[in-house]
C-alpha cells in the first residue's frame, strides 16, 4: 500500500511540474503571440488604463487624457487642436498615433525602460509604468502668430532659431482637430473618413512633410555656391548676363518679372530676383559644386528627424546645363520643405553654419525629473563665413529696397528672400509664394530667429502673388512674436 500512494504522489508531483512548465510556456515563451492576437485585448485595454503624458509647449500641456470609465478608459484630448496638431499629430484608440505622438509613443504611454526603476520586476508583474512628458521647443507667441498670419489661406511656417537648430514654430493650414479622432465609437470613424476625403488634406504636415519648388527663394543656395567657387567675387561687379537668358543646348528663352537684370550684378539681381543671372550662374558653378553646397544645406538627406521624419527636400544630382540651369533658380526638379528652406535662411544668420532642427527640448518623469535632454545637434558648414556675412548683407537690401520691404520691423535688422514658384502643366497652377528671413534684435549679438513660409495657390489675381505680398507679411508676424518674447 506504501508504493502505490508513493507512486501516486510521484505522479501528482509530476504533474504538478508538467502543469508548471506549460504556465511558463504560456507566460513567458508564448506570451509575445498571444500579445499580437488580434482577438487579444488585454494590451488595449492595458494601454489605456493610465493617463498618458502630456506633450508641453511654453511650459504648459496642450494634451490631456479624459476618463471614459470604459475597458479603453481614458481617451486623448487636446488643447487647441488645429493649432499644434501639425506637431502633436494625434492618439487614436483606432488608427494609432502620428508625428509627436507616435515618435514619442514610448515616453508618454509609460512603455519606454527608462521610466521602469525595476524593469524585471514590472515583465514579472505585468505593470505599467505612467506616462511621462514631452516638453517642446516651441514658442507659443511664434505658433499663434503664424496660425494668424495663414488664415484663410493654404500653405505652412517654419521658424528655428539659428544657433541652436530648436523650432519656435511648425505650423499648417488648413489644419483639423485631433480630438474627435481619439475614442472608439463611430465618432471617431466618421471624423476619420471625413478628413480623408477632404481635397484640402487638413492631415497634412505641410510644414515638415510636403515638398515644394522653392523658386528664387533658392537663389539663396546659389549665391552661396557661386561665392564659395569663386565664380562671383565682387558684388557689385557685372555679370556678364543676357535678358533673355537661352538655356544651354535649348531654344528655350528664360525671362524675367524685373526690369533692369541684364549684366546686374549679383547684389543687384539678388534684389530684383533676376531669373536670367541666377541661372546662369548656375550653370557657371556646374553641377559639380552646387550639388555639394545643396547636400550642404540638408537637401537630399533622407534621414532628418525632428524626432518624426522630414520630407526629403531634393536637389537632382543628373542634370544636363540646361537643367542645372531651372534648378539653380528653385524649378525644374527641386524641392523643398519649408522647414528646410527655414534652415536655409538659418545658415545665412547662423555664420554658414546649419543646426540640425529639433523639436523635442527635454523628456521628463511623471514626477517632473528630466529624462532625457536633447541640446543643439551636430553642426555642418554650408558656406564660408565670410559668404554668410555677404549674403546677409544681400538679404538685408531685398528688405530695406527691395521686393521683401513688408518685412521690415522697426528696430531691428531683417533680412529676407522673395520666391515665386511655377508648378503645373506648362506652369498653368497658381504659383506658390516664398518668403524667407532671419531677424536680429536691436539688443541681440546674433539673429535670433529664421523663418520659412509658403502660401500655396493664394486666393489672388496671378499677377499680385509673390513673396513679398503674400508670405512676408506672416513672416513678419511671426519675427516680431519672438523679438517681442526675447526682450
Amino acid at each position: 500500500m506504501t508504493r502505490h500512494i508513493r507512486h501516486a504522489g510521484l505522479f501528482c508531483a509530476l504533474l504538478l511540474v508538467a502543469l508548471l512548465l506549460n504556465a511558463a510556456r504560456v507566460q513567458v515563451v508564448q506570451a509575445p503571440e498571444y500579445d499580437r492576437h488580434p482577438a487579444n485585448r488585454r494590451p488595449d485595454i492595458a494601454r489605456y488604463e493610465e493617463p498618458r503624458g502630456d506633450i508641453l509647449v511654453g511650459g504648459r500641456p496642450v494634451t490631456g487624457s479624459k476618463d471614459t470609465r470604459e475597458h479603453l478608459r481614458y481617451e486623448r484630448t487636446y488643447t487647441d487642436g488645429p493649432l499644434y496638431a501639425p506637431v502633436t499629430g494625434f492618439s487614436s484608440q483606432l488608427y494609432g498615433t502620428t508625428l509627436l505622438e507616435k515618435a514619442e509613443d514610448g515616453i508618454l504611454s509609460g512603455t519606454d525602460p527608462m521610466l521602469a526603476p525595476f524593469p524585471l520586476w514590472n515583465d514579472f508583474t505585468r505593470a505599467r509604468n505612467s506616462g511621462g512628458d514631452v516638453v517642446t521647443t516651441l514658442d507659443p507667441a511664434a505658433q499663434r502668430a503664424a496660425y494668424k498670419g495663414l488664415a484663410g489661406l493654404k500653405g505652412a511656417v517654419a521658424a528655428l532659431e539659428p544657433s541652436t537648430g530648436r523650432i519656435l514654430a511648425l505650423v499648417s493650414r488648413p489644419s483639423y482637430d485631433p480630438q474627435p479622432l481619439s475614442g472608439n465609437g463611430s465618432a471617431a470613424a466618421e471624423a476619420w473618413k471625413r478628413l480623408n476625403a477632404d481635397r484640402d488634406r487638413p492631415m497634412l504636415n505641410r510644414a515638415a512633410r510636403q515638398t515644394y519648388p522653392p523658386g528664387s527663394a533658392f537663389k539663396v543656395v546659389t549665391a552661396a555656391a557661386a561665392l564659395d567657387a569663386g565664380v562671383v567675387r565682387d558684388l557689385d561687379a557685372p555679370t556678364d548676363s543676357p535678358d533673355p537668358y537661352s538655356l544651354p543646348g535649348t531654344r528655350t528663352r528664360l525671362t524675367n518679372a524685373s526690369r533692369g537684370c541684364r549684366d546686374a550684378s549679383l547684389r543687384e539681381a539678388f534684389t530684383l530676383s533676376c531669373n536670367t543671372v541666377f541661372a546662369k550662374l548656375g550653370v557657371e558653378v556646374g553641377g559639380t559644386d552646387m550639388t555639394a553646397t545643396a547636400h550642404a544645406f540638408g537637401f537630399n538627406n533622407p534621414a532628418l528627424r525632428i524626432p518624426f521624419p522630414v520630407a526629403r527636400s531634393t536637389f537632382d544630382t543628373s542634370l544636363d546645363r540646361a537643367q542645372l540651369g531651372l534648378s539653380s533658380i528653385g524649378q525644374y526638379n527641386t524641392r523643398a520643405t519649408p522647414l528646410q528652406m527655414a534652415m536655409v535662411a538659418a545658415a545665412v544668420a547662423n555664420g554658414g553654419q546649419v543646426r540640425e532642427p529639433y523639436l523635442v527640448e527635454r523628456t521628463t518623469r511623471p514626477s517632473g525629473s528630466t529624462l532625457a535632454t536633447s541640446g543643439s545637434r551636430a553642426v555642418r558648414q554650408a558656406m564660408h563665413p565670410s559668404t554668410a556675412v555677404r549674403l546677409r548683407a544681400l538679404m538685408r537690401e531685398v528688405v530695406d529696397n527691395g521686393t521683401g520691404r513688408r518685412a521690415a520691423i522697426r528696430g531691428a535688422k531683417v533680412g529676407g528672400k522673395t520666391g515665386t514658384a511655377q508648378h503645373g502643366l506648362a506652369n498653368s497652377g497658381m504659383p506658390y509664394a516664398w518668403f524667407i528671413s532671419w531677424a536680429q534684435g536691436d539688443r541681440d549679438l546674433a539673429p535670433r530667429v529664421a523663418v520659412a513660409v509658403v502660401v500655396e495657390d493664394a486666393e489672388s489675381e496671378r499677377r499680385d502673388i509673390s513673396g513679398g505680398g503674400d508670405a512676408a507679411p506672416i513672416a513678419r508676424a511671426v519675427m516680431e512674436a519672438v523679438l517681442a518674447h526675447a526682450k
